[in-house]
Formats: structure tokens, C-alpha cells, sequence
């Protein structure tokens, strides 16, 4: 008997006890394989011209309670002896993959992953497989065992044709556990529908049936039945699918454990002629906003798959999207070619304004699905509104959605125009960690006392997103920590010649770090804040020196203090008899506006040493 590999042991280990939470997923597995091994043969037919059709190809299931073995069976292109070695004696080493990688310059066809990791999902619910099979164009055929961890071996044995038989020997019943329930034809009916449905080539079984004979006496019979549809779903007519149907699919296909937010089914008929079902997830894949993430639909012509990911058919704000496209593309174009395909180009338009139409129709008709879905994905809308200086903007401006600070919910920049004060001209925003952080800010006292409302913006990306925008309806986007808040009517604090003189003795104070120190128009009740002037804002600053190797950018800073405020009152007073603890106070103030802010203090233990010589 041979050994599998120590890491084999314990991934087969690890795999059968913990991986599948539903042991019935098995036979999803191995239908998939049978289907991938057919897939194999009947595209080595077309390439070689071997003559074979898709009617030649079958699935079968054959179950025995007596024996307490299930056997799925295909005629697909099946295994050598080392195949089987090499295929099913290393945990998760694939066959398919590499059928895959020894034909990347041709076409390709839906080979998902015959013999991976999910062939040993039958011993979930096994004590023994066999696997019987012959290679096509070989006359030989073996025979591998396995009963688990402990090893398997491979021996010479009888087969009259190609392909695969694999025969699972049923655990006992446990307590817990009804082994014998996936030998009931009922059942194994159920989990062909519900995983297998969209299998092209016939599931075929024997199965028990009733009939009247010629005394009018019910009798008993069996008959061979094909148990799938073989029509894939997405040429289904899409009021013969049910949601469970859609998301089953999902899951399956696509490897993901929660059903889609929303699945997009359409045809297009006409000059150009394609399916297309396109799913929504329901939350982020935990590689989605990482460099290894692979964008991209299945292409597919006449129901074989050119390529697994193609990427060309959706822009990069809408790389979330999963699915596939069945075309009318010719067989024989490479993936090269098919790629710089007008035709493909015309898809992948259509596509993109169905996707911006259903987002539209959920954002206008579900506001608790899309914030749902915008909670997971509206970091990636807002990447395209400002990639490629927002090339991407008036396709996406509608989608992207907001925390009004004044409403506490989120909304669009439509709907904030629309609820605009009379007088007011700009939109106002502020960064911020959280809204309740922005809330917080000196800044936003002023706006919100004018009864003007302030977007939150919370994400790295948004800021950038906004200056690439500039307007919206012709309202310019108006930052509320900008030197300038344009508002109408608003009181310009007066500055006498000592105010002016005191003010100057502050920024001499604080040597060059801030711009300029001035009476706020911001402030209310605070002392002080920081703004900025320039097109970097102290928010972006954040952003660009929290990013690897950066070089200490630094926004243009203002250092605005509230002349109404008693602790200016105490600087003026000081300014007259203790000059030096004027200085004090400059940097304790400085260091105050920087905390507001969420900026580091340059110093901490000098900051700390100044408030408790202040207060001392």
C-alpha cells in the first residue's frame, strides 16, 4: 500500500472533519468531476477530430442499499495508472489544472478541478472508495483504493471502455449520522436538482416507478431517468427559476458560503446575441481589495468556456461582479483574439449599463439593500470615480452614497442639492474617522449653527474621489476645514493692530509650522482648530503619510484661534506681562488643533511637560 504524504494525511484529515458542513456536498463533487473528465474528452474530440458529439457523453448513478454502495459513473476521458498516482495520491493536486496549463494557448473548456481537494470529500461519508478507470486510447485499466489517512493502492484491473467509475462504500448509520439516506432514490434525486441541475451532459439513474398492467393491478418497474435538466441555468427561461435555484448556482459555481445580494438574469437578442447571469455578492471575498484578487465573467460560446475570468468584460468599479456570458462568439477564436473582439467590447458595454441600471433600481427602490451592499463594495465605486481623473465620474456620481451629518443616515449628492438652505453655496464635507468624530470637529460648528448639512466622509479614498469630482449640479464641493467657507453673511472676527501684533507673536512662536495664525471664521465654542489652504487638506495629508515610504507631506496649516474664547483673553492678558509663557501657550494650542485632528504631536513628552507647567 502506498503512503500518502504527511501533509496529505492531515489535510484529508482536517478536510473530512471540519471543511464541508453538509456532508450531502459530496455528490456535488463528484458530478463535477464525472462532468470536468467528460469536458476533457469531448474537447480533445474537437480538437483532434475524434467524432465525438455531446450525446455520446453520460453520467450515470447507480445505487445499491444492499450492498450499501453508491457508484457514479462516466464515459468521459479517464485515468492512467500514474494519472491516478499522480491525481489522487497528493491531496488537492489536480488533474484539471494541469490539463489546463498544458493547453493555455487554445481553447479552453469548464474544467473546474477534476480530483482536487473535492474527490476526498467522499470520504465524509465513506469507509472506502474505489476508483476504477481506463484512459481513453488505452486498453488498460487499474484500479485505485483507498480506506482514508492510512494510504491507498493502485492494481491492474478490467474495464470494456474509457472512463471513470468510482464506487463509495457507505459508512454505518451513527447516531447522529443516516449514511443510508444517500442511497434513497428520493434523496438522491433532490441533491442532483439542487446542486447538479446546470450539469450539461445527462445524470442518468434507475429508478423505481408505478403502472397499471392489463388486470388494472399496479405494478412495480424500473427505468432509466436522466435526473438533471441538462439545460444550464442561465439558458433557463427566468420565470422557471426559482430564487433557491439562482442562489444554489451561486454558491456552487462561484465558491462562496452566502447567497448574492442580487442576481442580474437578461438575454440579448438581435444583431449580437448572448446570455449573461451576473450575481451581486452579499459580502466582500477577503481578497477583494488586495493585489491577488482576479477580476473577471466565465465566457462562455454555445455552452464551452473560452476563459475562466474574463476581464474585459467589466470595468474595474464593478470588479465585484460574478457571473458568466454565453455567446454566440465563434469556437475557434484564441483567447487573444477574443479578448480584442469587437463584439466582445459591444458585451461588455451593455453589460456595465445593466449593471449601473439594476444598482440604480435598488439604490431608488431598496435604500436597506444598497447601503448593505455599499457598506462592502462602495470603496470600489469610489476608486472609480477618481481613477483616471475621473474619466469614470458621470457613470458612477449617482451611486455613490454619504452620512449626512445633520440627517444621521446616509444619502446621495442628489438628494443633498435637493434639501440645500436657500443662499447656501457649496457642499460642505468633512473627514473623519467615524461621523460622530466628525461631529466632534470645531470645524463643523459654524456650517451646522448656518442649518447647512456636511457629508461624512470616513474612507481613505473619499476625499480624493470629491476633489476629483469638484461639483456636483454646479455646486462646488466645499471642504469645512478650508480657510474659506464662502458662507453669506458671515462675521469676519476684527483684528486691531495688538490682536494682529499678538497673532504674529504666535506663529513666530511656533517656527514655521503653520502658515499663518489668524482669528477663526470656524469657531464657536472651541479655542482653536486647524485648517488649510492649498489643494492638499490636512485630511489627504493624512492619507498620503499613512502610506508605505512616505516622505512627511505636509498640507499648507492654519492655525485658527477663537477670539470670543477666555483662554485668548488669557493669552492677551499674558502677551503684556510674561511673553514667555505666551510661547507655552502657542504650542499647547498647536498641539490641542493637532489632536483634534487625529495628527501625531511632534513631540509628546515636551507636550505633556508644557500643559503641566501651564496649569501648575
Amino acid at each position: 500500500m502506498k503512503k500518502f504524504k504527511t501533509e496529505s494525511q492531515r489535510v484529508l484529515d482536517l478536510m473530512i472533519n471540519s471543511i464541508y458542513t453538509h456532508k450531502e456536498i459530496f455528490l456535488r463533487e463528484l458530478l463535477s468531476n464525472a462532468s470536468d473528465a467528460i469536458d476533457k474528452l469531448y474537447y480533445k474530440s474537437l480538437s483532434d477530430n475524434l467524432g465525438f458529439s455531446k450525446s455520446d457523453f453520460f453520467i450515470r448513478i447507480e445505487a445499491d442499499k444492499d450492498k450499501r454502495t453508491l457508484k457514479i459513473i462516466d464515459n468521459g476521458i479517464g485515468m492512467t495508472a500514474d494519472d491516478l498516482d499522480n491525481n489522487l495520491g497528493i491531496i488537492a493536486k489536480s488533474g484539471s489544472l494541469d490539463f489546463k496549463k498544458n493547453n493555455e494557448a487554445k481553447e479552453d473548456i469548464n474544467i473546474i478541478g477534476q480530483f482536487g481537494v473535492g474527490f476526498y470529500s467522499s470520504f465524509m461519508v465513506s469507509e472506502k472508495v474505489e476508483v476504477l478507470s481506463r484512459a481513453y486510447g488505452s486498453e488498460e485499466a487499474n484500479l485505485w483504493t483507498s480506506s482514508g489517512t492510512e494510504g491507498y493502492e493502485i492494481v491492474k484491473a478490467e474495464k470494456s471502455s474509457h472512463g471513470t467509475e468510482i464506487t463509495l462504500h457507505l459508512k454505518p448509520d451513527a447516531e447522529e449520522e443516516n449514511y443510508s439516506d444517500f442511497l434513497d432514490e428520493y434523496r438522491i434525486r433532490e441533491l442532483v436538482k439542487k446542486y447538479s441541475d446546470y450539469i450539461r451532459y445527462p445524470i442518468t439513474m434507475e429508478v423505481e416507478k408505478t403502472r397499471e398492467d392489463e388486470e388494472k393491478k399496479e405494478e412495480t418497474y424500473k427505468e432509466i431517468e436522466t435526473l438533471n435538466s441538462l439545460t444550464p441555468i442561465w439558458k433557463k427561461r427566468k420565470s422557471d427559476i426559482k430564487d433557491e435555484e439562482y442562489n444554489e448556482f451561486y454558491k456552487s459555481a462561484f465558491y462562496d458560503y452566502t447567497d448574492p445580494l442580487k442576481v442580474i438574469h437578461f438575454t440579448a437578442e438581435g444583431a449580437l446575441e448572448y446570455k449573461a447571469l451576473l450575481f451581486i455578492p452579499g459580502r466582500a471575498p477577503y481578497d477583494y481589495y488586495s493585489r491577488n484578487y482576479e477580476k473577471g465573467l466565465r465566457l462562455y460560446t454555445n455552452g464551452i468556456l473560452i476563459t475562466e475570468k474574463c476581464a474585459e468584460l467589466l470595468p474595474d468599479y464593478f470588479s465585484f461582479v460574478k457571473g458568466l456570458v454565453d455567446s454566440e462568439l465563434t469556437l475557434n477564436l484564441s483567447r487573444e483574439t477574443v479578448q480584442h473582439d469587437r463584439r466582445l467590447k459591444l458585451i461588455a458595454s451593455a453589460i456595465e449599463r445593466k449593471i449601473k441600471s439594476e444598482l440604480a433600481d435598488m439604490l431608488e427602490n431598496n435604500r436597506e439593500k444598497y447601503e448593505k451592499f455599499f457598506a462592502e463594495f462602495g470603496p470600489q465605486l469610489k476608486y472609480g470615480l477618481y481613477e483616471n481623473w475621473g474619466v469614470n465620474k458621470d457613470a458612477l456620481k449617482d451611486l455613490v452614497i454619504y452620512k449626512s451629518l445633520v440627517k444621521d443616515k446616509f444619502i446621495t449628492f442628489k438628494e443633498y442639492v435637493a434639501a440645500m438652505k436657500e443662499g447656501q453655496k457649496y457642499i460642505y464635507y468633512a473627514s473623519g474617522k467615524t461621523a460622530d468624530a466628525i461631529k466632534a470637529l470645531p470645524q463643523t460648528e459654524k456650517v451646522l449653527d448656518a442649518g447647512y448639512d456636511i457629508l461624512c466622509l470616513t474612507e481613505d479614498v473619499d476625499e480624493f474621489a470629491i476633489k476629483v469630482l469638484r461639483d456636483y449640479d454646479k455646486k462646488e464641493f466645499r471642504n469645512v476645514s478650508k480657510d474659506d467657507l464662502g458662507m453669506e453673511n458671515e462675521a469676519k472676527p476684527v483684528e486691531s493692530e495688538k490682536d494682529k501684533e499678538i497673532l504674529a507673536y504666535l506663529k513666530e512662536s511656533l517656527g514655521g509650522k503653520v502658515a499663518a495664525v489668524k482669528f477663526g471664521t470656524h469657531l464657536k465654542s472651541h479655542p482653536v482648530c486647524l485648517t488649510s489652504e492649498g489643494e492638499l487638506s490636512i485630511g489627504m495629508e493624512k492619507v498620503f503619510n499613512a502610506m508605505p515610504g512616505a516622505k512627511g507631506v505636509s498640507a499648507e496649516k492654519i492655525l485658527e484661534i477663537n477670539a470670543s474664547h477666555p483662554v485668548y483673553a488669557r493669552i492677551a492678558s499674558l502677551y503684556e506681562t510674561d511673553k514667555e509663557k505666551v510661547r507655552d501657550y502657542a504650542e499647547i494650542l498647536y498641539g490641542q488643533a493637532l489632536l483634534i485632528e487625529g495628527l501625531p504631536l511632534e513631540n509628546p513628552a515636551k507636550y505633556s511637560d508644557l500643559v503641566c507647567k501651564v496649569i501648575s
